[in-house]
């Protein structure tokens, strides 16, 4: 795979990723224009997150029949129009409609990237490549964060759009054609099941990321509502989870080809359980920054492990594992928003109790991938 190729690659990958964590931050705002309840207004989260799910699903077996480079094409262009789309919405419904259609044609950029990566890069070195990735999908998400605290809120969906198109035609030029990867189509879903070692690692992989959005989704409104913290100040402290996920990724993909994938999760949900723990206390506000850039790694050493494992498994079936990676991780994730929503909109340090426990449960049956 050529540098101009995995660049490309990371692009996509940065304009998917834009407004995904900032859309959190945002919802108060909307709310306030919209004239209607946080909670209500929580829903563009879940409905991006649930269609992403199910959608990635396809693009794993579809690039096995299809030149990846033309679905690019097709799914960047669409993705973009999605974004324009939902940055002009004058009503939630409108709103909600294209978060739907943003979901629907963003799920085929990761499945792509740890396709490629997982088939063109050597095993001793994937967990680098995968944090090169994956953190500059956190750059993107970071500087998205922030101008989610500064810009009037359509933006945050209208710069994605602008840039979608932009990167459309510098895709049209130089993203070189995949077709020598082309054959039958075929779902191997079956035989990803299957094998012990990745039902495991995907098993894990859908507690975690439940317990992660259901969390992770309503800090903002945690810090609205039960602190009082102006938008500027949720935007901020939602931004240092993405700041410190970018030295998560960059130095937890390292460390996964240097101490081993299992190790690398472990700390990180290590990290993780501690962050959610300190969040049932009222603690002042610079130890809430700490909370924050310490959750942010837990989450990103979290991931990239669970994401070089993947890479790992036998190529017959690497685009399935793939699609499954974004697939179980937004469905799980989009029920954890959801599931959160409604234990938080009772009681957030029942949420925290909660959900801190699931991970705790997580971290002590380690079984679950230790077959890697």
């Amino acid at each position: 795979m050529k540098k101009t190729t995995f660049f490309i690659l990371c692009l996509e990958g940065a304009v998917l990723s834009f407004n995904v964590a900032a859309a959190a931050a945002l919802i108060p705002s909307i709310a306030k224009e919209f004239a209607l309840s946080q909670f209500i207004v929580g829903k563009v989260i879940w409905i991006y997150m649930l269609t992403y799910g199910l959608a990635a699903l396809i693009y794993g077996p579809l690039v096995r029949k299809f030149d990846a480079r033309k679905i690019e094409l097709t799914c960047i262009f669409l993705f973009a129009l999605a974004n324009l789309l939902a940055g002009l919405s004058g009503n939630i419904n409108t709103l909600f409609l294209g978060r739907f259609f943003m979901g629907l044609f963003g799920a085929s950029v990761i499945p792509l990237g740890l396709i490629l990566i997982g088939k063109h890069k050597a095993k001793e070195r994937r967990g680098k490549y995968i944090g090169i990735f994956f953190g500059l999908t956190f750059v993107a998400s970071l500087l998205g964060l922030f101008l989610s605290g500064v810009i009037y809120w359509r933006w945050i969906f209208l710069i994605p759009a602008l840039s979608g198109f932009i990167l459309w035609i510098a895709m049209y030029f130089y993203l070189p054609s995949f077709k020598e990867d082309t054959g039958g189509f075929k779902f191997n879903y079956f035989r990803v099941f299957n094998d012990k070692a990745a039902f495991k690692i995907l098993a894990y992989i859908f507690f975690i990321s439940l317990i992660y959005h259901a969390i992770q989704q309503w800090m903002g409104v945690y810090f609205s509502t039960q602190l009082k913290y102006t938008q500027f100040i949720i935007s901020m402290l939602i931004t240092l989870t993405s700041l410190s996920g970018i030295v998560g990724e960059f130095w937890g993909g390292l460390l996964a080809d240097s101490l081993g994938r299992s190790r690398i999760v472990n700390i990180g949900i290590g990290f993780m359980i501690f962050s959610i723990f300190a969040l049932i206390f009222k603690l002042p506000f610079f130890a809430f920054i700490l909370i924050m850039v310490i959750w942010g790694l837990g989450w990103t050493f979290n991931h990239v492990g669970l994401a070089s494992m993947l890479t790992d498994l036998p190529k017959e079936f690497l685009n399935e594992a793939a699609s499954l990676n974004s697939a179980v991780r937004f469905i799980s994730g989009g029920i954890g928003v959801s599931l959160g929503g409604l234990i938080m909109s009772r009681s957030f340090s029942l949420g925290f109790i909660i959900f801190g426990f699931g991970l705790l449960f997580l971290l002590f049956s380690g079984r679950l991938i230790k077959a890697n």
